[in-house]
């Protein structure tokens, strides 16, 4: 029996929860060892972000569904024409982040969030984030949501490249951009990303529109 389609939607908010619990998931997985934070906690923070910080004209999130299930998720920006600067909500307004400020690990992950936020340049479209739930991994989707924001950029006049960051001690993940033809133009030394989130060193990768889309 062939496995039931998948495809890509827009973010919508009925799917903050799962995609909270999916980025949890990632965050965990990457930065426990500074974190010290249920999974439970971390989601319930990071809904109240997603509830806060919606995806809006520039930046944009969307999800992997199967059979009405939430299994990836990938967000991205970038900046608008003439002289407006993107900058995202990420820190929530005093009365939602009360609750987030009860526990430390999660005052480290929006720190280290804050730090490690990337404005894009013109031309630039970044991602945010890629997660993909762990019963799918290793069964195209994350290449599915990278092949989403390649036709963003494609349709797109005003963009010519996709970036995103990679936390060099991620090799798997370095290893699926560099097979989806990104090339690492920087490589950064973080020593405050590594107080907060215990990852020093990021490379910055690029993959330019150019330089072929990626396949689905």
């Amino acid at each position: 029996m062939s496995a039931a389609p998948i495809t890509i939607e827009p973010m919508r908010p009925e799917y903050n929860r799962p995609v909270s619990r999916l980025l949890a998931q990632a965050f965990q997985a990457k930065f426990q060892r500074r974190l010290h934070l249920s999974g439970d906690v971390l989601a319930e923070g990071l809904e109240a972000l997603l509830d806060y910080a919606p995806a809006g004209p520039f930046v944009l999130r969307s999800v992997a569904l199967q059979q009405g299930e939430v299994i990836g998720s990938i967000g991205m920006k970038y900046k608008p024409a003439a002289d407006q600067q993107v900058r995202g909500k990420l820190l929530p307004a005093l009365p939602a982040v009360f609750p987030l400020l009860r526990r430390r690990g999660m005052v480290r992950l929006l720190a280290g969030l804050a730090t490690l936020e990337h404005y894009p340049e013109a031309g630039e479209c970044y991602i945010t984030d890629l997660a993909v739930h762990p019963a799918h991994h290793s069964k195209g989707i994350g290449r599915l949501l990278l092949g989403w924001a390649g036709e963003v950029v494609a349709a797109d006049p005003g963009l010519d490249r996709l970036g995103l960051h990679v936390a060099a001690s991620n090799p798997r993940a370095r290893q699926l951009y560099e097979r989806l033809f990104f090339q690492t133009s920087a490589r950064q030394n973080r020593q405050l990303l590594h107080l907060l989130l215990g990852e020093r060193t990021w490379e910055y990768m690029v993959l330019a529109q150019e330089g072929g889309q990626i396949e689905k």
